[in-house]
């Protein structure tokens, strides 16, 4: 839980193993959003739409599909193309992430995040509650 708002709303981000294993043992649960991330590969596009089209057949929430490592205008139109139904967010292929990662430290913690921390950063406050 990241956080709990003024009538007690929870915040809980869960991070789910690749694949669409956990999207399949869910009954007919309720989420606020399901964030499917994707490279621009046939096999990361493969599995993200179905884990999308699954996530739609059950009617778990919003669904965003979050394109990631993306270098450049023709990997986000690979997966705009695959998704065109859904909501796209890029997020920018990132050296620094590799770099935060062989210094064991969060993406965040170093001295200049890249844009891949911003991108998610703009996501992540997209998608918390605003204050009553």
């Amino acid at each position: 839980m990241l956080g709990s708002g003024e009538f007690g709303e929870s915040i809980v981000v869960a991070d789910f193993e690749a694949g669409i294993g956990t999207i399949t043992r869910l009954a007919n649960e309720k989420v606020d959003v399901v964030l499917v991330v994707c490279e621009p590969t046939p096999k990361s596009i493969e599995v993200g739409s179905r884990a999308a089209a699954l996530a739609r057949e059950k009617n778990l929430g919003r669904i965003i599909v979050v394109a990631s490592r993306v270098r450049n205008d023709d990997d986000l139109k690979v997966v705009q193309k695959a998704f065109p139904d859904f909501e796209v967010i890029p997020v920018p292929d990132d050296s620094s992430i590799v770099t935060a990662d062989r210094r064991g430290i969060s993406p965040l913690d170093l001295p200049q995040p890249g844009p891949a921390v911003a991108a998610l950063v703009q996501l992540a406050e997209s998608l918390a509650p605003t204050a009553a």
